[in-house]
């Protein structure tokens, strides 16, 4: 994203050269009004824009549901720019002329990373999805257990037989796709479930033979 239409069509034909697909705008107005695809990428802001700033869009992306990573570049920089670029989470600053190659590892790194970011979003949200299907009475048991409680002491506090806990707790590992309790374990630190129940059980569930 910079207003100089010369170095926009230079930058365009540079990612193309090496097979990567490149939009360019003019203006951060110009980005948010265009339909944008939803494949691993980068965003390469120029510092000093019209209308708002590349630095002061990037302070906004998180608020506008943006999660592309930044590279920063500019004629004009300096330290307290870059320093707040990079704090910011800026993959890179880079101070025009910059060289070809320093641009394209770039890039390069912070597509990585962002495709790195979208799999872990992705299987987070596939673990949340299959924590979702369990039953309430699953969800606490899997709470329980992985807090390193013993069947009995499950049974203990959800006033439940130890054979029902076990129903319970064999039903969940199947839904949640756990081939061990470390296994599970790690799911519940991924998920971040407490490690004591907020309420107790209905008082009106007797214990089950």
């Amino acid at each position: 994203m910079d207003d100089d239409a010369s170095l926009r069509t230079a930058l365009q034909t540079l990612f193309r050269s090496v097979g990567m697909k490149a939009s360019a705008y003019d203006s951060v107005r110009a980005f948010l009004d265009a339909e944008r695809g939803d494949a691993p990428g980068c965003l390469l802001l120029d510092v000093r824009l019209p209308g708002m700033s590349g630095l002061a869009f990037q302070d906004q992306l998180e608020s506008l549901g943006i999660d592309l990573p930044v590279i920063m570049m500019t004629g004009h920089g300096d330290i307290p720019m870059s320093v707040r670029a990079m704090k910011a989470g800026a993959v890179d600053f880079l101070a025009k002329p910059f060289r070809e190659q320093d641009l394209l590892d770039a890039v390069a790194e912070a597509v990585e990373r962002h495709r790195g970011q979208r799999s872990v979003r992705e299987d987070q949200a596939d673990l949340r999805r299959r924590f979702d299907s369990l039953s309430p009475r699953e969800q606490q048991v899997m709470t329980l257990v992985t807090a390193g409680q013993l069947n009995k002491q499950v049974a203990a506090e959800l006033n439940l037989s130890e054979i029902t806990v076990k129903i319970h707790r064999g039903s969940m590992m199947r839904k949640m796709e756990a081939k061990s309790l470390a296994d599970l374990v790690r799911m519940a630190e991924a998920l971040k479930l407490p490690k004591t129940l907020d309420t107790a059980p209905p008082p009106s569930q007797a214990r089950k033979p």
